[in-house]
């Protein structure tokens, strides 16, 4: 048995280490970049993609996922640290600290919604508004990597001119090209090629000793002192610097709140792309529990917090990571450049690493969504533009929100309207009206005008075999016509409800054991009340 366990796992080992390795190296410059957006030490960040890293891939649900500090949750991070620097004296950098007891609350809310089982709701987002969160994703990383085409030039970023400009843009047009014609070549198959292109443009760069931006170079423009750091530590005067007082609470609760939603929210809808794209499914409730312990973690050793990386994912899974061990390789190998390899790592140029992302965004953006989109609802183009537009204005929670709540309105929308009411008389003069389609709150209006209560005859029956009491709402809308035909002085009976809107209503009123008829004969009623009797 454990000999058929490593011969199912070894021949992906090597898949799995070298995307680890590949990753490692796009994980350098993003975490130091988003370190620069929240306004702290690039070790903050780095310390993050390490932690967070580490902890999601051995205990999170979904294998081959990567997580670390990203930009979505560092531009919420950079008002928490400077508002936090100004409760402080000038140097004493109190927003740092207030922005590890965030990310320690933030963890321990993320925790609460996995033990919840709250990571199921993911499933409710619709398909248009993951193509928008996709499409969108990709045009935000596109727009960040053209950050790397500016030079710092007196404190200000400029746009490079020049040779500087065309080496630039030769080594990231050298470094796609690579990746996309070395899957092509039969011996490098075996390889990721985002690691062979980054390999092959740094030794062309070191050996022709091109004039182009660096990690290190990239590093100390943004006010860094380079790469090298120590292991992280335990920062336990998290607890001394600040006050843990109700104002306290009062000013980080609500910054760890959307922290915690944004980080689920973005690592969730990664976990359902990386499912779609292995063909596999993750577990969303245990990735909110290690995302959660995560991030509790990095918040105690200085660390900035993360979530799962959409980019680094793709990155990982194209180069055929697909376990544990590829998150657990690039989070190691992080710590190995952190400590030991900084200097080498610092030479790799920034046009190789911004080559590989682009090639991410080409790989990650929908582009069936051109094709499909004079094949669908107009309302789902509007929700997929609506998604994209906003995750590029906004952020990645305001726009899942936004397009969850439009898509749940078009959805009510469409159902209120599908209501319907046919009528016909019985022998004995009853007026049947047989209810077709979903009551619910949407519907409400015009259910209720399908009765005409004045013109209809002395008895009334209302038959709901084709139409389902959806809401507290709808139980009102029948409540409410069964007394406006009794205030006639009619005769009014209901049948085929359901068992658990004949209940509400009992318990609503004694009298509706009068209206509603429980003996029925219609065999169709019994096959939808009991379909337990047929499993």
């Amino acid at each position: 048995m454990m000999n058929d366990f490593i011969t199912k796992r070894l021949p992906n080992v090597k898949n799995d280490v070298l995307s680890g390795l590949t990753v490692a190296l796009a994980l350098v410059p993003e975490a130091v970049a988003f370190s620069f957006v929240a306004g702290v030490d690039p070790l903050v960040g780095l310390y993050a993609a390490f932690i967070v890293g580490l902890i999601t891939s051995i205990f999170g649900g979904r294998p081959g996922m990567i997580s670390g500090a990203t930009g979505a949750l560092a531009v919420v991070m950079v008002s928490l640290v400077a508002r936090g620097n100004e409760m402080g004296n000038p140097g004493e950098n109190l927003g740092l600290y207030y922005l590890f007891a965030t990310v320690i609350l933030m963890g321990a809310i993320q925790i609460s919604a996995g033990v919840l089982k709250l990571g199921k709701f993911v499933r409710l987002i619709p398909h248009p508004v993951m193509m928008g969160f996709v499409n969108g994703l990709a045009i935000v990383i596109f727009l960040s990597q053209l950050g790397m085409f500016k030079e710092n030039i007196n404190g200000k970023k400029v746009w490079l001119q020049g040779t500087e400009l065309y080496l630039m843009g030769g080594l990231v047009a050298l470094t796609m090209l690579m990746m996309w014609g070395l899957p092509k070549i039969k011996f490098t198959k075996k390889m990721p090629e985002a690691l062979i292109a980054i390999l092959i443009v740094s030794l062309i760069a070191i050996f022709f000793k091109f004039d182009v931006a660096t990690v290190g170079s990239f590093i100390k423009d943004g006010g860094g002192e380079g790469l090298k750091g120590g292991l992280p530590i335990l920062h336990l005067e998290t607890f001394s610097k600040i006050p843990f007082t109700w104002e306290t609470i009062k000013f980080i609760f609500p910054y760890a709140l959307i922290l915690a939603a944004i980080g689920l929210i973005e690592s969730l809808m990664t976990l359902n792309l990386i499912d779609d794209l292995t063909e596999t499914r993750g577990n969303s409730n245990r990735e909110c529990v290690a995302q959660g312990g995560a991030n509790i973690v990095t918040g105690l050793f200085g660390g900035m917090g993360g979530c799962a990386m959409i980019g680094q994912s793709i990155i990982n899974i194209k180069s055929g990571g697909r376990g544990r061990l590829s998150g657990i390789v690039a989070a190691l190998t992080l710590l190995v450049f952190i400590v030991f390899a900084s200097s080498y790592i610092e030479q790799v140029p920034i046009a190789a690493l911004v080559g590989v992302m682009f090639m991410v965004v080409v790989g990650t953006f929908a582009w069936s969504s051109f094709r499909i989109i004079n094949k669908i609802p107009k309302t789902d183009v509007f929700v997929l533009v609506l998604v994209s537009s906003l995750t590029v204005i906004f952020d990645l929670a305001i726009a899942v929100f936004a397009g969850v709540i439009v898509s749940a309105l078009v959805f009510s929308w469409e159902n209120a309207v599908r209501i319907r009411a046919r009528k016909h008389l019985k022998e004995d003069g009853t007026l049947v009206y047989e209810i077709w389609g979903p009551l619910f709150f949407g519907s409400i209006s015009a259910f209720n005008d399908k009765f005409d209560v004045k013109k209809d005859p002395d008895s009334v029956e209302i038959d709901f075999i084709e139409s389902r009491v959806s809401d507290h709402s709808a139980i009102e809308a029948v409540f409410g016509l069964v007394e406006r035909y009794e205030k006639a002085g009619k005769t009014i009976h209901l049948k085929h409800l359901s068992e658990e809107c004949k209940q509400l209503l009992y318990k609503n009123n004694s009298k509706f054991h009068e209206v509603v008829i429980d003996a029925i004969d219609d065999p169709r009623y019994h096959v939808v009340e009991n379909p337990e009797e047929f499993n």
